[in-house]
């Protein structure tokens, strides 16, 4: 197998990983073949896993701005993933000046890539760590240098919660979280769900066998379950919504019948 240049020294490139799978669908260039076969191999049961995530991308943007229109700069996004097009910092730095944004991220490909990609942005950086461990998230130099918690700081948990097993205790990781956030922060998030997916779920099901393979489970949750993230924030309207029906840009109705799939929603800790 060859390795490419831009390949981290370190990194088993025989082994899948989501974020890259994930840059894949959004037609980004730095995932292996292990990863593009991954993908190939889910989409074989949900052919519109790239429509669900541009809509996923697509919302993150309109959530973003919508947190500068709230007075919100300052950004924490936990499970930032592979540096494509359109990042946070892209988005917030466009509508504000003044916007600061921290990635976190525990796969080195897409940290080292996020590292070259914000060379000389003094108003943006990236973390090693896991959203299992929000202590490790808030106790980094990166996070203090760059993020005031006595202000608001808008909390990014896109496309990332599915990927914690309920064992890891996903709530209690989101609670800690809150919990260091001044109030009118706001929670950003995401989530996969049966719910949505215009295919029988025993078909979509396929997909989720093929993460377990690579031994990174997808949760796929129900609304009840994803809503209960948001506990200890007020819903912003129209609420835990399908993803292209938050505050859409444009009628949702044009939009592919797969990117309904799943729930999207912001909150704002009172």
């Amino acid at each position: 197998m060859e390795r490419p240049a831009w390949a981290p020294p370190g990194i088993d490139i025989s082994v899948p990983s989501v974020s890259r799978i994930y840059d894949y669908y959004l037609g980004g260039s730095h995932n292996f073949e292990v990863d593009r076969e991954a993908a190939r191999k889910a989409m074989e049961f949900i052919p519109g896993l790239p429509k669900i995530m541009q809509a996923n991308r697509a919302f993150m943007h309109r959530a973003v701005r919508h947190a500068v229109s709230q007075g919100v700069t300052q950004f924490l996004d936990i499970g930032s993933g592979i540096p494509t097009f359109g990042n946070v910092h892209e988005v917030a730095q466009t509508a504000s000046a003044e916007a600061r944004v921290v990635y976190v991220d525990h796969d080195p490909v897409a940290v080292a890539h996020s590292r070259a990609v914000l060379a000389g942005n003094e108003r943006a950086d990236i973390v090693t760590a896991d959203l299992r461990k929000p202590q490790d998230i808030l106790n980094s130099p990166e996070v203090n240098g760059l993020l005031d918690f006595d202000r608001p700081v808008a909390l990014l948990l896109v496309a990332v919660l599915h990927f914690i097993e309920d064992a890891d205790e996903p709530r209690a990781a989101v609670a800690q979280l809150q919990e260091a956030l001044a109030p009118g922060s706001l929670l950003i998030l995401t989530h996969a769900s049966f719910e949505g997916i215009p295919l029988p779920e025993e078909t979509a099901g396929g997909a989720v066998g093929v993460y377990e393979k690579i031994r990174n489970p997808l949760i796929m949750r129900s609304r009840q379950d994803v809503a209960a993230f948001f506990d200890g924030f007020e819903m912003a309207e129209p609420g835990l919504v399908s993803m292209p029906l938050w505050r859409p840009d444009a009628p949702a109705v044009q939009e592919d019948p797969y990117a309904f799939s799943g729930f999207a929603g912001v909150g704002r800790k009172a």
